[in-house]
Parts: C-alpha cells; structure tokens; sequence
C-alpha cells in the first residue's frame, strides 16, 4: 500500500483552477442556466456552488476511476486577491481492497460580471411592468412607514428603480412576475385596492409575439395612524357595538380601530372600507394635535358589555381617568380637562402627550356635529405619549425638531420624479417648503415609533452610530426611573447592530493606492473570517496555516480498507 501511494495521484483528472462570476452591483454569483443566486461568504451555499464547478471530482461512469470526496473546507486567501480556495479531501480504490487519500487546493478566480437585473437597471426604457403607489393623503408617514416594511421583508429586490412623488411612490421592474410578487406583498401589510392596465409597445407578426408594457396603480386606504373617525351607526353595530367615535389604532391588511374611552377594539376589512368608504373626522395632522401636560391619573374600573367581545380584561384595566392642561395654558389659566384614555396606564403626573381639542373644531359631518355641540363627545382624546426630547419643550415653546433617539432607521435609495424636481426648481421657497414638510413628516413619524411597540416589532431598528452613542445612553439614563407599567418605549434588546450614518471620515485610512480597502474588500472584516464556516459546520484554515499548506499532498492509505462517509453538497 505504502508503495502504490508513492506512485500514485488520486487527483488526476480533477481541476485545481476554476472559475466564478460574481456581479458587481448586486454580489449575487453565477451559476448553470443563466441564474444568479445570492451566498454569503463561507458559507454552505458558496461551498456547493464552487464543488459543482470543479471539473473530474464528479466523473461519468463508475469502477475503478471513481473519486469520492469526504472533506472540504475554506482555506484563508488575501482580501483583494478576488481568490477563494477550498481544500478537498479524496478517496479512491487503486487497487482491489487498497484505497487511497489525498488532499489537495482548488483555487477559483472570481470575475466580474453583470447580471441581467442589473444590465436592465443601466438600459433607459428597460422596464416591462411599473408599480404605482398612490395614497391621497397631505403627509408622508404612511410611506414612511412602509419604507420600512419593504426593507425588512426586502420586497424591493428585482426593482431597477424608485422614484418618489409627492402623494406616492412608482417602482420599477424587469418582468412582471417581479412586480405581481411586489403587489402580493402590498396587500399583505396595507389595505389597498388595484387597477391595472398594459399598452402595446410592438409586435412580431411572423412568430404572433407581442411586447406589452403594463401599469398598476395602488391606492392605499386614506385612513392613517391616529386618525379620528365618527362611524356610521350601522357600521359600528357591524363591528361588536363598538363607539361611535373611534381612534385608528394602526393600519396592516385591515383597519384596527379602538375607542379611546373604553379600550375596545375593532378591525375593518378592506372589503368593508372601500365598499363605503370613510373620511376622518380630524386627521392626524401636525395643526390639529394639541399638546398636553398631565396633571394626574386615577385607574377607572369597567364593567363589560356583554356585546363587546373585544374589550378584554387587559384593556379594561389599562383604562384610566387622566386631568390634563394645554402645554400653553400653563401659567395664563386654570383650564384642566378630565377624560378617560385606552393610553391612561402609560401616562404619570408631569408627562406630555398629545391629542385633539374637540372643543375648538367643527366637524364637516352634520351626525358628529351634532354629538359634539349636545356634549356626548368627550372635550380632549389623548393620542399618544411622547418620549424623550419631543416631550421637553424649547425656550421659545416649542418641541425640540430632532431630538436625540436610541435607534436609526435605513432608507430606500430613491430619486425624485421629474415633474416634482421641476416644479421645485422653479421655485427656491416651494423647495425649501417641501424639504421643511417632508423633515416634519418623519419627526412625526419617529414619534410614532416611539410610542408604539407593536409598529417597532414591524421594523428593523439600528442602534446609533458611534459619535451618538453617548448621547442615547444618557437619554435612557433619564427614562430609567419611570413607571414599569410603560411597556411602549424603545429598549435596546430592540436594537440591532451594522449601521452607521453620518459617521463622517473615518480615523484611520486603510486604503491602498490602486483604491482596494484591505479590511473589507468583499463585505466581510478580517475579525470575522472563519466565523460563519464554523456556524454552517465547515472546516477553515486561518491565516498562518495556510501560508505553510502546499498545494498537494502525498497519497495515504486508508486504514481499514474503507470508503469514509461521502461530503455531501447539493
């Protein structure tokens, strides 16, 4: 045994060079077929695309010239060197009862190449399906919102483009396969309804093929977080008896309402809305929500309607009559306002909320109208509470625009539609008006995250870069003592890691002079190298072991005169 393994090489006939194309713009690898899949690196996915592509380790037919692997592993390359190495381990039978067991290296080159998706993205006119997302509403929080959704759930992937409008959103696709999944998703987390139409680009007589562009327009239902609503009398016996005055609760593929003084809840289906569909009473619009200090609360104990299925225990004992005052009365006059609050088991003395002075408004609806001018509605409905800088005040009386927050959001990468760039290049006031409206927007919906942990649970949320840290560990620092009933406010066991705005220029440059950064070249830091091959179960060869490995090893016999247990990749 010993001599037949001097004089022979189980490796011949298996390739130690390969090659692997990677696309630039999206770092998804080519494999057979034209079809691009994504894989991280060391990963499991990776290992079976680079097997496959190794010429010989699969020979057709069988006998004597079959070569089984029973090991591969990752070994450690240079981080700009556009080189992945494996080290394979083999076995095949020379002889009758005499097997044999090599090691060697496959080295694969990675080359650029452009995947299909993205030579679509630079081609003008490439898009065969376009998606229009319309809400009409004057606010941009629900995009904002499901800006968010797209991003967890990575409903953008395959879009050769987003642009940006002032009531909506247009998203672009290759095929319309990618866009009916986009839509599918839609109307999953909103509550929407779609209306779509195609338009004849050319045809082809000879093989009857034609070229069709198609257009879909989305209408998301008006109705938003926090919005007021006085329901028709027929639709709130419709839904358990619920009151007539209801606050929208949030929006997902139904309407989630609740009646801010009893706690009860109630969902619309979309069906329900758009058969006849509902205008709030009062929007939850920057002008119409007040800011309130709480004077003081006490728990309100309910009895339950038999009819109202929804009204748990839970929610009834979150009840509670709060005594609040407008932030601007305080120090002129003695108006107070008791009510009871759904949110009454968050609030304390001295904290601030918002909601609608009812008191004050007209409603356009003659039957709300009239239940306010008879006082059957209550005078104040508190919306939400605010936490940290929104709550503190200003010199000059108004909340801090961007007060400092534990988390950061990511956003999509889109552009501005030509006619909105247009018509705000036409005019430095309206550009300066827009950009004002559209930073208000956000502040507001922040100040939604804020105090809503069921939306957060929807979202990914990122922990601060490091210039800001400092600064969010004193704002919890000043939350530490409140009440442990407030089950709302952002904890950092929320927060996830990987994302940095606004860092500015980095400490220390390690680029090279042809521009290749040594630390990270494909994504990964050379701290984590190893890392996920020892999740996924692979082997990995560091870096001072694989400047020592050669290239091949000498054929060994295998004790036993056994096969060991096939490497399996798929």
């Amino acid at each position: 045994a010993a001599c037949l393994a001097s004089k022979s090489d189980v490796t011949r006939g298996i390739s130690t060079e390969a090659t692997l194309h990677q696309c630039r713009g999206c770092r998804r690898w080519h494999r057979e077929g034209g079809n691009w899949i994504g894989c991280e690196l060391e990963s499991r996915e990776l290992m079976a695309l680079c097997l496959k592509n190794v010429s010989g380790l699969r020979p057709k037919g069988g006998g004597a010239e079959k070569v089984r692997l029973v090991d591969a592993g990752w070994v450690w390359t240079e981080p700009h060197s556009m080189r992945l190495k494996v080290r394979l381990t083999v076995q095949k039978e020379v002889q009758s009862g005499t097997i044999l067991q090599q090691s060697f290296v496959v080295t694969f080159v990675v080359r650029n190449q452009q995947c299909v998706e993205c030579q679509a993205e630079y081609r003008q006119g490439s898009w065969k399906s376009l998606v229009q997302v319309r809400q009409r509403v004057d606010h941009k929080r629900t995009f904002l919102y499901l800006e968010q959704l797209i991003l967890k759930h990575g409903a953008h992937r395959g879009c050769l483009s987003i642009e940006t409008f002032r009531d909506g959103m247009d998203f672009y696709f290759p095929d319309k396969g990618k866009a009916a999944r986009f839509m599918s998703f839609l109307e999953n987390v909103v509550p929407v309804k779609v209306k779509t139409s195609k338009k004849l680009i050319g045809t082809d007589d000879k093989s009857n093929v034609s070229n069709f562009k198609y257009t879909n327009l989305v209408e998301i239902c008006p109705l938003c977080k926090d919005d007021l609503l006085y329901l028709p009398k027929k639709t709130a016996n419709a839904h358990g008896n619920i009151s007539r005055l209801v606050l929208v609760k949030n929006v997902s593929d139904v309407i989630h309402l609740v009646d801010p003084l009893s706690g009860q809840t109630a969902s619309m289906n979309p069906e329900t809305f758009w058969r006849d569909p509902l205008r709030p009473v009062v929007t939850a619009a920057r002008s119409r929500l007040t800011r309130y200090v709480v004077l003081g609360k006490e728990p309100v104990a309910t009895e339950q309607n038999a009819s109202q299925k929804n009204a748990t225990r839970k929610s009834r004992a979150r009840l509670a009559a709060v005594q609040v005052a407008r932030e601007t009365d305080l120090g002129s006059n003695d108006r107070q306002s008791e009510e009871r609050s759904h949110v009454g088991y968050l609030l304390k003395s001295g904290d601030v909320c918002v909601g609608y002075d009812l008191t004050d408004l007209q409603f356009v609806e003659d039957d709300a109208e009239r239940a306010r001018s008879s006082g059957r509605l209550p005078d104040v409905v508190v919306v939400r509470k605010l936490y940290g800088g929104a709550a503190v005040p200003m010199e000059d009386g108004t909340a801090e625009a961007r007060p400092t927050r534990k988390f950061r959001l990511r956003r999509l990468q889109t552009k501005e539609g030509e006619e909105e760039a247009a018509a705000r290049g036409r005019s430095k006031k309206k550009m300066a008006a827009a950009m004002e409206d559209e930073d208000m927007d956000e502040e507001e919906f922040l100040r939604e995250v804020d105090a809503d942990r069921e939306m957060r649970g929807n979202m990914n949320l990122y922990k601060p870069e490091e210039g800001k840290k400092k600064d969010a560990e004193m704002a919890e620092g000043d939350e530490d003592d409140e009440d442990e009933d407030d089950d709302q406010k952002v904890k950092l066991d929320e927060l996830l890691d990987g994302l940095a705005l606004d860092a500015g220029p980095d400490e220390a440059d390690t680029t090279r002079p042809d521009g290749i950064d040594e630390d990270n070249a494909w994504g990964m830091p050379s701290a984590f190298e190893g890392v996920r091959a020892k999740i996924e179960g692979i082997s990995y060869t560091g870096k001072e072991e694989a400047r020592r490995l050669g290239e091949k090893e000498s054929a060994a016999p295998v004790s036993g005169g056994t096969f060991g247990k096939e490497y399996k990749f798929s």
